[in-house]
Formats: structure tokens, C-alpha cells, sequence
């Protein structure tokens, strides 16, 4: 089939749109491949649908080929799965949730562990049924609070989503191997550049999870990478490595001094290193200052608990990691209301000896607090902080949790080596679910004795829709978008340049021979628009190779440009038919 410029659908903007914030978020807007139609909901044009089918069609081939079957659910799924296996309520206001007239309660579905799982039980029984793997590719629904980025994270979105069923871990284990080897397969076809990194599973639940990265400045995952050896991961899963203990009786004896003007780390730290409070081997930093977090965490049933998370002071708690550590929980600041509540805590001198849980407050550490560290901090008194105060010996944690900020130069948990910090967009992800959801919705089989045991289960993603803004991040220039061949709406964008008949009738020609040749053509045929405006559109759109035919044409060649590249080759008119299938055929 030939697309025609002059019968298509399609508007190209001059302009980027006013909500833009990411280059593909602004160029598929102006090159007419979506629209938006609300806050994270989009609308796909021809070209852009053809994209998202192309995505869609490799996802499901290389599927296909790894020997996992399709299966298709409803997007519009009952309350009661999801309540039994607690998603219900844990998924928050992230889930749509609705009524039909009947008053039942109903939800849009955000992913199908409940509905995949309750397919198997009903139609397996046994051992001999499995290993199974199955998929589909399904709109999803999570109302984000906030929609950015254009398709990158939106309201409704398009996933492959699939599920392994096996007996044991040893089998789980064999099939996430398969599905990863899919994914890697997948993402190489659609011209990725990826990186897979250990993750969390998160809501998911599950033993061992990675994520597959595209990494790109605008991403909103944040990874970490050895610049050593092959350890990647993103920081949500990032461990922090702990320093050695130290004996508690080579540190000197605590003690309180009046610190006054001290509202920050760093002015704390220049109060540390004065004439009378310097400590004698070297000068102290902000590294060697205990900030204590406080917090409320409220759980699914709205039952609020006060938790502290003491971190070394030149880091930040980070939400994502804190959200990631302590799901389902939901975490907030203290508010003026809280401390009314806890007396004993001293806004901005919040020191380990008012904290524990027998005083009601939750005290966790950051892994480099370790027994014989030295630390300075609060005295929950106003103008006080306490020198030389020592883990283990003048203040034990209720445990630890690993949620600080992780920043360049961090070694690496696995050689010990820095690590350096980008950013990427999640494309998939993969997790060893275990028996969780099989658990919770009964499914099981008989094994070889005719016992009844609980089968073990994998989750594996791949965001469809998000994939093409994955690409579009990737493939793209200040002129306009540049698709991957595999993944364009076309394979060759013939531009007539010429005002006469003999150039429309030459291209007509030229398009006819190359669809007959199975090349996919998207030609310029519209009259009355100046050659400038159709070069501008032709790099905006991105097609590949652009064949111009123009003022050439009369010494018998047309104009081959490499869109990628830019690369420009004069092809004789006799030639350019076998020149460009051949091209197609090599990329």
C-alpha cells in the first residue's frame, strides 16, 4: 500500500506544543503521530498508529518465537480477584476504580496477575501440564497523579504482559531465563540502546527482578553502573556497602556542646571544626554528622506509626528508595502536629537517645552506621549537639534500612569499585513472582505422588506504547524524528521537488515499482506546497530514506538521502528502483 501525502491524515506543526517536556513528547506532537485528548491519554494519527503496530507486531513475533501463546482479557475486571490478593487496597489511588448499575465494584485493569492466574486454575490440574507460558498484549489503566511526558507515562497505556506457571523454582528459573532471552531479542530488533539492571519488584512482589533501561537524559528511573565489572542496578535496589565495625572503646567518651546557629549541615560542620571542638586526627564533615529523619507510615487500613531513619549528613532520605523499602507502606514528613504528639522530640536536634521502639518511635539506620562509628548529632536540646556519640555503645538502632541518596562515586556492592549514575527509561521488566498470587487465589496442581502443591509463577513487561517514545528518545535530531527502519511507518519518503508533471508522474511510477516490490513508500504528492515545506516535513517525519525527485530527474538521477546519516547519493533513474529495494533489504 502507498501512502499518499496529498489523501493522508496527517497535520505537521511548525511549533511544539506548550505541554512539551521531553523531545518525544514534542516531536511525535508536531510530525501528527498522536494527540492528546486528556492528561495522559493520547490519541495515534496513521503514522504514528502504524508505529505502535510495527512495535506491537516485533513484541508479539519474537514472543511467538520463544514459544510463549497469546491469550487476550478484558481491560474492565471485578473487585474480587484483586481484593483477595490485597491489590485492592494496595494499589491505591492509582486504580480506576468503578460501579455498574448494579452497584458492583469493578476496576480498569492496571496489570492481570489476579486474571492470568485464575485462567491457569481453571483449566490445569496437573504437573504434566506445565511448564506454560502465556501472553497478551493489553491496554492498562493507572490514574497517575501526574501524567508527563507525553506517552512516556500516561493514563492509558498498551503492555505485553506474560506469565510462566511451573512447578518448582528450578523451573521458574529456566523460563525467566527464556523470557529474558526474549526481551533481549525484542529490544535489539526495535534499534534499543538498553542496559538491564537489578531492580525491586515493588507492588509485583517476588524474589529476583531486573529492569531493562533505555538510558536517555529525560528518563524518570535512575541507574547506577559499575565502571569496573558488569554490576548495574537501579538505585532503588542499589545496597549500600557497610564499613567495617570498629571497637566502641577506641572512640573518646561523648559529649554535649552548645552549638548555637547551626540550622544547617553545613554550618553544623564549620561549629565542628573550630579551634574547640576539632577532633585531633583530622577535620570532621558533614559524612560524619547523623541526620535523623522523621517520619509517619501509614499502612493500607489508614493506621498511622512515627518512623526515624537515621542517614549520614551529606545525604538525603530518597522517596523512591524510602517508597520502594517500605511498600505497601505510605510515607509522610512529621507535621507541627505530630511532634505536639511526641514531646520528647526537638525540631532540628533530633539525637538516637530519644528514639526506639520503646519510646514509640521506630529508629532505623543507614547502613554505614555500624557499632564503633562516631557520629555527631542532636541533643534534643535547642543549641545542643552530642560529639563523639557511638553505635553500639552509646545508642543501639531497632535495625536498618537502605534508603539514602545515592550519588556518583558510591562503590560498587560487587568489586568495590565507584559507580556512575545516568538516567533511562523502563521498557521492561521481569520478576521471579514465586507463589505469591498462587497462593492467594488457590492455584494448584497434583505432582508425580498425587500431592497437591502450589505452582510457582514469573511476571514479565514490556511497555508497547511507551517503547515508540523509547525509540523516538533515542532516534532523533534537531531537524526531527529518524525511526529504525524495522519500526518506521515507512520505508522510503519520496519528495517531489519538481513542479512539473513529469516529476509527479515519475514518482507515481517509482512508488507503484517499489510497493510492487514490497518496499513500504510514503510519497509527497501534494501540489501547490513549496519543496521547502515538504524537505522540512520529510525530516520531521523521519522516514528513513528520503529520495527527492527534483531538477535531477531531467539528467536522468534522482536524490538518495540517508535520514540518519544525511548522507546524499545521486542514483541513475534507471537504477533507483533495484538501488533503494536493495537498500531495504540490507537494513
Amino acid at each position: 500500500m502507498i501512502l499518499r501525502m496529498s489523501q493522508l491524515f496527517v497535520r505537521t506543526l511548525r511549533d511544539d506544543p506548550a505541554d512539551a517536556e521531553v523531545p518525544s513528547h514534542r516531536l511525535l506532537v508536531r510530525a501528527g503521530y498522536v494527540r492528546r485528548v486528556a492528561p495522559g491519554i493520547f490519541s495515534w494519527l496513521p503514522l504514528g498508529y502504524r508505529v505502535y503496530r510495527n512495535v506491537e507486531r516485533i513484541v508479539r513475533e519474537e514472543m511467538d518465537a520463544a514459544g510463549f501463546q497469546e491469550v487476550h482479557f478484558p481491560a474492565l475486571l471485578p473487585r474480587e480477584p484483586y481484593e483477595r490478593t490485597g491489590r485492592w487496597t494496595e494499589y491505591g489511588d492509582n486504580l480506576f476504580r468503578l460501579q455498574d448499575r448494579r452497584g458492583n465494584d469493578m476496576l480498569l485493569g492496571p496489570t492481570h496477575e489476579e486474571m492470568f492466574t485464575l485462567m491457569v486454575k481453571g483449566e490445569y490440574s496437573s504437573y504434566k501440564d506445565l511448564p506454560l507460558c502465556i501472553y497478551q498484549i493489553q491496554t492498562k489503566y493507572r490514574d497517575e497523579a501526574r501524567p508527563r511526558a507525553g506517552i512516556l507515562r500516561g493514563r492509558e497505556f498498551v503492555m505485553k504482559d506474560s506469565y510462566s506457571f511451573d512447578v518448582d523454582d528450578e523451573g521458574l528459573a529456566r523460563s525467566y531465563a527464556r523470557h529474558r532471552d526474549a526481551y533481549i531479542s525484542t529490544f535489539d530488533r526495535l534499534a534499543l540502546d538498553y542496559i538491564i539492571v537489578g531492580a525491586m519488584s515493588g507492588a509485583m512482589g517476588g524474589s529476583k527482578s531486573e529492569e531493562f533501561l533505555a538510558p536517555t537524559p529525560v528518563g524518570e528511573d535512575t541507574f547506577v553502573k559499575c565502571t569496573v565489572c558488569d554490576y548495574a542496578a537501579n538505585v532503588e535496589a542499589m545496597r549500600t556497602v557497610a564499613p567495617p565495625t570498629i571497637p566502641p572503646a577506641e572512640s573518646p567518651a561523648l559529649h554535649v556542646e552548645e552549638t548555637p546557629d547551626t540550622p544547617t549541615i553545613e554550618t553544623l560542620v564549620a561549629v565542628a571544626n573550630s579551634e574547640a571542638l576539632r577532633r585531633p586526627d583530622r577535620e570532621w564533615t558533614a559524612a560524619d554528622t547523623l541526620k535523623n529523619v522523621v517520619l509517619i507510615t501509614t499502612d493500607v487500613e489508614g493506621t498511622e506509626s512515627p518512623l526515624v531513619i537515621g542517614v549520614p549528613g551529606d545525604r538525603d532520605v530518597d522517596i523512591r528508595r524510602l517508597e520502594a523499602a517500605v511498600h505497601p507502606l505510605a510515607a509522610r514528613p512529621f507535621e507541627e502536629a505530630d511532634f505536639a504528639k511526641f514531646p520528647g522530640l526537638v525540631k532540628g536536634y533530633i539525637g538516637p537517645q530519644a528514639l526506639g521502639e520503646a519510646r514509640g518511635l521506630r529508629y532505623l539506620v543507614d547502613p554505614r552506621v555500624v557499632i564503633g562509628t562516631r557520629w555527631i548529632t542532636g541533643a534534643n536540646q535547642v543549641g545542643h549537639h552530642v560529639f563523639d556519640l557511638v553505635c553500639g555503645r552509646d545508642f543501639t538502632p531497632d535495625g536498618v534500612i537502605d534508603v539514602a541518596e545515592i550519588v556518583g562515586g558510591d562503590p560498587c556492592p560487587e568489586c568495590g569499585s565507584a559507580v556512575t549514575i545516568a538516567r533511562g527509561i523502563e521498557i521492561g521488566h521481569i520478576f521471579q513472582l514465586g507463589r505469591k498470587y498462587a497462593e492467594a487465589l488457590d492455584l494448584e496442581v497434583l505432582d508425580e505422588t498425587g500431592t497437591r502443591i502450589t505452582v510457582t509463577m514469573g511476571s514479565y513487561g514490556i511497555g508497547v506504547s511507551r517503547a515508540v517514545a523509547a525509540i523516538a528518545e533515542q532516534h532523533h535530531d534537531d531537524k526531527g524524528l529518524v525511526w529504525p527502519r524495522e519500526v518506521a511507518p515507512a520505508d522510503v519518503h519520496i519528495v517531489v521537488a519538481g513542479k512539473d508533471d513529469d516529476a509527479y508522474e515519475f514518482a507515481d511510477g517509482l512508488a507503484t515499482d517499489l510497493d510492487d516490490l514490497g518496499v513500504r513508500i510514503l510519497i509527497d504528492d501534494r501540489r501547490g506546497v513549496s519543496p521547502g515545506v515538504k524537505f522540512n516535513d520529510s525530516e520531521l517525519l523521519g522516514i528513513p530514506t528520503i529520495v527527492v525527485v527534483g531538477k535531477g530527474l531531467a539528467a536522468g538521477v534522482v536524490e538518495v538521502k540517508d535520514r540518519r546519516t544525511g548522507d546524499r547519493t545521486d542514483v541513475a533513474t534507471s537504477d533507483i528502483s533495484e538501488y533503494l529495494r536493495g537498500l531495504v533489504l540490507a537494513s
